[in-house]
């Protein structure tokens, strides 16, 4: 039957919660609601490594542009960071079709809670929001379709910037200076650790990121650093009090090449025989290389595009 204003029932009284409308009215639209059989795993692709780190004046967030499925590059262009809203951002890592899918809802989530309470939730508010999406998610991430969420934004009330973690149970970490996730990221915080400090620019922590990136490539095959040749950049994007903003290609082709330059070339100092072309073992590279380019480092066996395996 339906109500009097004209609305079935369940649309009437909705609740700041886009999820709890959905899973009332709808479930089935619903990425958690998937089923998958007992013992069989699809292959799809996984999103890896993202990187946040404070700085004086907000939140920088990036992301590899690499996807994976087994052991193959099944996306050299993924986009694994969002705007969450206007003041807040969010990367992604594992399943990738999941994990995009809860991005979706969460913002949708945010969106509208802010029609039906004339307001936004504070970044704790959006932060718990996220959790529960995830929670939500769990059946799926018990069966190997899992997405880790990487969340950040300028809290509004207190003035800085702010990092959230999560794990697949929907469990929600603060997160001090820097942070990082995805199957590099065990690479990129050894970067984080060394290089943040308390006063950083933006300038500063953008390139900070491009380095984690950097450092994750070198060893996790799933990772992909900047792609000087193919010109694909990660995604980066800055969250301050003015707002959310994607930093613009050419500032991250401007970065890249600076870390690029710093990178010391790859030699053997008492390596047997010589290297191609009769030079002396590994000095066939030179500086300002990403991980396995063959271009400048032949015979390479770094991780990456391109290595010589």
């Amino acid at each position: 039957m339906g109500h009097e204003s004209g609305f079935p029932r369940d649309f009437t009284g909705v609740g700041s919660s886009f999820l709890d409308f959905a899973q009332r009215v709808a479930p089935e639209v619903l990425p958690m609601s998937r089923s998958v059989d007992k013992g069989v795993l699809p292959e799809v692709p996984h999103g890896t490594t993202i990187v946040t780190a404070q700085f004086a004046g907000g939140v920088v967030m990036a992301g590899d542009r690499r996807a994976t499925m087994g052991s193959m590059i099944s996306s050299r262009q993924m986009e694994k960071v969002f705007a969450a809203d206007d003041t807040s951002v969010v990367g992604i890592a594992g399943t990738a079709g999941i994990a995009i899918e809860l991005v979706r809802l969460f913002q949708l989530e945010l969106e509208h809670y802010e029609k039906i309470e004339g307001d936004t939730l504070s970044l704790d508010g959006k932060a718990n929001r996220l959790a529960a999406l995830l929670r939500s998610n769990l059946p799926l991430a018990m069966q190997g379709l899992a997405a880790v969420p990487l969340f950040a934004g300028f809290d509004t009330d207190r003035g800085y910037g702010r990092i959230y973690s999560y794990d697949v149970t929907g469990g929600r970490y603060e997160e001090t200076n820097h942070h990082s996730v995805g199957s590099g990221s065990v690479f990129a915080r050894g970067a984080l650790k060394k290089l943040w400090h308390a006063d950083m620019t933006r300038t500063e922590a953008v390139r900070l990121c491009i380095e984690a990136l950097w450092d994750a490539a070198d060893d996790d095959s799933a990772t992909a650093g900047p792609d000087v040749l193919r010109k694909i950049w990660p995604i980066v994007a800055v969250v301050t009090a003015d707002g959310f903003s994607y930093v613009d290609p050419a500032e991250l082709t401007e970065v890249a090449t600076t870390v690029l330059a710093a990178v010391p070339p790859t030699t053997t100092l008492h390596g047997p025989g010589t290297g191609p072309g009769g030079d002396p073992a590994g000095s066939g590279g030179g500086a300002g290389s990403w991980p396995g380019s063959s271009e400048i480092n032949p015979g390479s066996t770094r991780g990456g595009e391109g290595a010589q395996q």
